[in-house]
Parts: C-alpha cells; structure tokens; sequence
C-alpha cells in the first residue's frame, strides 16, 4: 500500500484534472453531446493510463538529473520511498492497459496507439537535445483530444475533423506555454546539466514572453474551435474566463521573481481546463 501511495505521489496522479478535462472536451465535441457511457469509461481509461505511462517513464529516465536538482531531489525514488522495479512495473500496466482502452474503443484508435506511446515515452528524452522540449511535451498532452475525438468519431484525416486538430494544437501552446514558466525554476540547474530548455538558452525573460505568446496562438485556436463546432455564447463566455486566467496566471510571474508559479501552475491550469470543459459541454447541450 506504501508503494501504491509513493507511485501516486511520484506521477501526481491528482493533476490528471489539467489533461483529462480537455480530453472529455474532444469526446463531447466529436459526439456533438454526450457519448455513449461506453466511450466515455474507455476514454477516461486510456487518458488515466496514458498519463500513468508517460508520467512513470519521465520519472524513470530522468531518475539520475533528478537526484542532483535541488528542487527535485526528494522525490519517491530519490529518496527511496519507491523502488525502481515498481516503477518499471507501473509503466508496463499502464501501458498494457492504455492498449486495452484503445483495443476497446475502436481499430483507429487501436492503430494510432504506437505514435501516441512514441510521444508518451519520447518526450522524455526530448530535453537532451532540443530546446523545443517545451512544445513536444504540450503536442503529447494535445493527443488527449484528438485521441477521445477518434474514439468516437472514428475518423481524424477527414475535413470535418478539423476541430480535432484545432483542439491538439491549442493543448500543444496551452501546455507548452505552461512548461516555460515551470522551467524557469531550473534555468540555472539545466544550464549546468547541459540540458534543452528556453530557460536555459535564452533567459527567463524570454521564456516568460514565449509563454504568453504561446498562450495567445492557445485562445485563438479555442476560438477557432468554438466558430469550427458553431457554438453559443455559453461557450464564448466561458473562454473570455480562460483569457482571464490566463492573463492572472502571467501576473503572477515575472523573470526575478518564481516564488508563484506553483499556483499558477498547479491552481489556475485546472480552474483553465474545467471552466473550457463546462463551457463547452453546456453550449452543446444547449443548441
């Protein structure tokens, strides 16, 4: 039950709620309501599992950098709470059971499964080599939605998915924008590790101008979205809320002065996923 509990505590299972939200907003968008509950458990399913695989195997590969960075060297397997071995064996039943979700849902999702587990693994190594770690890691998170809009679609590479895609490039610069104001922590730590991060290459100042530009290309995409799926003003309010937290998240940092970011990036990320989600889900429910 310890290691249950430190395996938890390792992938932050708790913040699920930043992806997952996004994930049911391309389930409700491509059923054009609700699914059947069918998709919907297969669909929380793989998004749960998904996230477990990609949040094991990054702790997994980035055990050793981990151990020497001040700020997250008292993690369960730095500090021993968790095995190595549990890990291993955390990423091999999340990802049989992702395979599970996809087999179940339907062939497409099934034959998109080895590019999302490419990614779900891949972005991990992502920071060793290129500055753009950023991005590769929103571009995963962003398969969530087009992931649940397969699921229920079956069909992604058709004119009439096209909010599909608007929805995995809003993720890619939502979360990307995100992860360059949490890097900001480690600039000096990645510079020293010769590791990839904007932080690291150009400075904090940069990294926090990307990020809001990032956060910019974000908003115009969900815009793009809400006109793409003909949606209400429900929805148009609900995303003027995200503009708002978006601005508020940006307030909170600034290049000399980290001392917010864990409630910019813990707190408003989920108050930004629910409020699109619920937003979107009553102005279909609503039409």
């Amino acid at each position: 039950m310890k290691q249950l509990k430190a395996f938890l505590d390792l992938i932050k299972f708790e913040h699920t709620i930043f992806a997952l939200p996004f994930a049911y907003l391309g389930m409700v968008l491509a059923a054009n309501g609700l699914p059947t509950f069918a998709q919907f458990f297969w669909i929380t399913v793989a998004m749960a599992s998904a996230r477990t695989l990609g949040m094991s195997f990054n702790r997994l590969a980035d055990r050793t950098i981990d151990a020497r960075n001040p700020r997250t060297a008292s993690r369960p397997i730095q500090t021993g709470k968790i095995s190595v071995r549990t890990v291993v064996i955390g990423v091999i039943v999340s990802l049989l059971v992702l395979a599970l979700a996809a087999w179940a849902l339907n062939p497409l999702t099934l034959m998109l499964l080895p590019g999302a587990v490419i990614f779900l693994l891949g972005y991990a190594y992502a920071k060793r080599f290129t500055w753009l770690s950023h991005f590769i890691l929103g571009f995963t998170d962003g398969l969530a939605p087009i992931g649940a809009w397969a699921a229920v679609r079956a069909s992604v590479f058709t004119a009439q998915d096209l909010p599909a895609w608007l929805l995995l490039f809003a993720l890619t610069f939502w979360i990307g924008g995100f992860d360059l104001i949490y890097a900001c922590q480690d600039t000096e730590f990645d510079r020293a590790e010769r590791l990839y991060s904007i932080p690291a290459k150009w400075g904090n100042r940069v990294a926090l101008l990307l990020a809001k530009i990032s956060h910019a290309f974000t908003i115009i995409l969900l815009a793009g979205v809400g006109v793409a799926m003909g949606l209400g003003i429900i929805y148009w309010i609900g995303l003027a809320a995200v503009i708002a937290l978006l601005a508020y998240e940006h307030s909170l940092v600034k290049p000399t002065d980290l001392s917010k970011v864990n409630v910019a990036f813990f707190n408003i990320n989920g108050y930004i996923s629910i409020t699109i989600f619920v937003a979107t889900l009553i102005a279909i429910m609503l039409r």
